[in-house]
């Protein structure tokens, strides 16, 4: 459905496939929905983070405990669709208040029909997640309720994240141009596997012509288009199903272009190197994690939404086919490997999002790290 819940007390029901229940009104959409349940701690940027294909198939638990205050505008989204497949808030703003408002949050999530739930304890919520890790979850509203073993049995009917081949159905299927802002200086091919706007937006910037290609772009694709350095973007899914992708990279990797991945894209660049991934218990979202820079020294607080990790050894320079390789950016809170470089060419890779719509912005140098191997092989 797509009819909004504002000024109604609709009952809504939210179930964890361990049982767990959670009661409250329902948010946005009527019906019913099913996602991995996942839970993000920024306490701004709530429209960036809906429209992150990253987050596709996922419901996000909001812990800040008030959404929707500046309500939604048409200069912020990330993509043209929200793409989470649920929304989870404790207490929904009544009224939004911020001068570029044009609609409420509740009226954007029943138009583009996501199913949500308001009213819950989000604390408890969060701290259940954090003790068994993310799950599988269903929301249900109005007369998508039903007696709790039948909501329960749907909820684990429903597929799993892990082995999920998600950045196809997310990326563009057709090939477009974000033409460089100023003087053009470097052309560079982007693989979409689940690209948000911002991020082609912060390479314009720089002088860059991005060539947004499909995820299921071939070598010859990206060399089509001549390019300076090679993007591989965020996205969702399992990058254990990524064969594609790695194979790509791969090619790039073997023809010493200049190379940049963030998000899947670092998880895409360990495997090309011969690392494996894993899942995370709960993973890292939001606009606050701690990471800091190795070859620096630097803290960076940055912007996270991944569920998944490499797994490369933080104390030791690895050998790989393609060079020397180690870890150049590590996670403070758990020491998850949150970036990669090779040692003996131009290539390297961050889990984060530097480009940081909403904020905050301590990484953005990683675009222009990313100009300065552009210009090095140029020379």
């Amino acid at each position: 459905m797509t009819t909004s819940t504002r000024g109604t007390r609709v009952p809504a029901v939210l179930v964890l496939e361990d049982g767990r229940t959670f009661r409250g009104r329902a948010y946005g959409a009527v019906g019913e929905t099913f996602g991995e349940a996942v839970f993000s701690t920024g306490m701004t940027g709530y429209q960036e983070t809906l429209t992150d294909p990253s987050y596709h198939r996922q419901v996000v638990v909001m812990t800040a405990p008030h959404v929707g205050n500046t309500g939604v505008n048409d200069e912020d989204p990330e993509s043209k669709k929200i793409w989470v497949s649920g929304y989870v808030v404790r207490d929904p703003a009544r009224t939004p208040s911020n001068w570029r408002s044009r609609r409420t949050l509740d009226e954007e999530l029943a138009a583009q029909g996501v199913v949500g739930i308001s009213g819950i304890d989000t604390r408890a919520l969060t701290r259940h997640l954090r003790e068994r890790g993310a799950m599988r979850v269903g929301i249900f509203s109005g007369e998508a309720i039903a007696d709790d073993a039948t909501l329960l049995a749907k909820v684990q009917a429903a597929p799993q994240m892990k082995g999920a081949d998600l950045a196809a159905e997310v990326a563009t299927k057709e090939p477009y141009v974000v033409p460089a802002i100023g003087e053009k200086k470097f052309t560079v091919a982007a693989v979409d596997l689940g690209i948000k706007g911002m991020t082609p937006h912060r390479m314009a910037e720089r002088g860059i012509e991005v060539h947004v290609l499909p995820a299921t772009a071939t070598p010859e694709d990206v060399y089509a288009v001549n390019p300076d350095g090679v993007f591989f973007s965020n996205g969702p899914g399992d990058p254990a199903t990524a064969d594609g992708p790695v194979s790509v990279m791969r090619a790039v990797l073997e023809r010493r272009t200049p190379l940049f991945g963030i998000c899947f894209g670092n998880q895409i660049l360990g495997r090309a190197l011969g690392f494996g991934t894993y899942k995370l218990k709960y993973g890292h979202r939001g606009i606050n994690q701690p990471v800091q820079d190795r070859t620096t020294g630097k803290v960076e607080v940055t912007a996270h939404n991944h569920g998944f990790a490499v797994d490369a050894p933080l104390d030791k320079v690895s050998e790989t086919p393609y060079g020397r390789a180690e870890v150049s950016h590590v996670c403070l809170n758990d020491n998850v490997v949150e970036g990669l470089q090779l040692l003996d060419q131009p290539a390297f890779s961050v889990q984060y999002h530097p480009e940081a719509a909403a904020g905050p912005h301590d990484a953005a140098y990683l675009f222009d790290r990313f100009v300065s191997l552009m210009e090095a092989e140029r020379a």
